[in-house]
């Protein structure tokens, strides 16, 4: 029975570990001489426990650099708690190679039975150079700066910008840690960055670049997109411009209205003379059949012809008195 207490007594150390969470990032990458912030969460239970920020990978061997009672705090180190958030900050300042190694977020936990809650954070202090943005992009005409880090040991050395391929390209600090033509500006803070900036872009300055001091290098990427196109008004007015200027639009070609008009002409003369021949046809048609001799009239007039024209005897005539003596015929035809 006492064994099973003890067992138990231990369990219940460990119990924290298991309800309740402290997290950060697994590792953290920064150059020599740099500052770096590492966030550690924690659960609202824990709100207003007191954390700590250690070195070591044992807690048992940890060796506290701060903590939020401000009972312990290095110069190097600081450290910042948020209630509301939910997360303590730690931050180390002016970090040297020899500063890499394990780290601990820690919540303190009463009691003797209780473990801390912690989390794991590896850290390594490189030498070397980074890029704040690798992808740079800008309109042309425009301009683009890009930030180049570099480590503590390269403090005092000369900053390069080069095209990537073409070392003859490369444009170089002076003493003072600047450069500066027409198109490109380098400028060295000498507290870990320098940067560049690329002055009234051109098409032709898209492509790969690279920060570079002594053997340390860092690609860049610029891309130059083209300006957007506008259309101007065609007329500027005189009262919003100093001068009564107008900006008209060319003339639009009247090579094709001509001749639509001219065929338009031609078809409208070729269908009035259609039109008057119909109209002459109808009318000469018309007058034809106003003018001409009846059939009877015709065939009477080539029946009285031949009485015209021959002599007549003296019988012949006593018989056209007998015939016209005839009181029975009224109406005479001759045949």
């Amino acid at each position: 029975m006492p064994q099973l207490l003890i067992l138990t007594l231990n369990l219940l150390s460990w119990i924290p570990v298991f309800l309740c969470r402290v997290t950060t990032v697994e590792e953290f990458a920064v150059l020599e001489g740099r500052s770096l912030t590492v966030p550690c969460h924690y659960e609202p239970q824990y709100a207003s426990y007191v954390k700590y920020w250690c070195s070591g990978r044992m807690r048992s061997f940890c060796s506290i650099l701060a903590q939020t009672d401000a009972t312990l705090v290095e110069d190097k180190v600081s450290i910042l708690d948020d209630p509301v958030q939910l997360v303590f900050t730690v931050t180390m300042n002016d970090l040297k190679v020899e500063d890499s190694g394990w780290y601990m977020c820690g919540v303190e936990i009463e009691g003797i039975w209780h473990a801390d809650d912690i989390a794991y954070t590896y850290i390594k202090v490189i030498h070397g150079m980074s890029i704040v943005n690798s992808q740079l992009t800008g309109e042309e005409g425009s301009s683009v700066t890009a930030e180049c880090l570099y480590s503590e040991r390269y403090r005092e050395k000369k900053k390069k910008w080069c095209r990537s391929g073409d070392w003859s390209s490369c444009l170089q600090t002076d003493s003072e840690g600047n450069y500066e033509d027409t198109s490109v500006a380098i400028s060295d803070d000498r507290t870990g960055k320098f940067t560049v900036t690329l002055k009234k872009l051109q098409m032709r300055d898209t492509g790969w670049y690279l920060c570079s001091t002594e053997q340390a290098r860092e690609a860049v990427h610029v891309l130059v997109t083209p300006q957007p196109t506008t259309t101007a008004p065609s007329v500027t007015s005189p009262f919003t411009s100093g001068q009564a200027v107008a900006h008209l639009a060319p003339p639009k070609p009247i090579i094709k209205q001509n001749v639509d008009s001219h065929r338009h002409i031609l078809m409208s003369l070729t269908v009035c003379s259609i039109m008057l021949l119909v109209g002459s046809a109808i009318w000469a048609r018309k007058m034809w059949n106003v003018h001409r001799p009846y059939p009877v009239q015709r065939h009477d007039k080539e029946a009285r012809a031949p009485l015209s024209e021959q002599s007549v005897d003296v019988g012949d005539l006593q018989n056209v008195a007998g015939i016209f003596r005839n009181k029975d015929y009224h109406n005479v035809h001759i045949y």
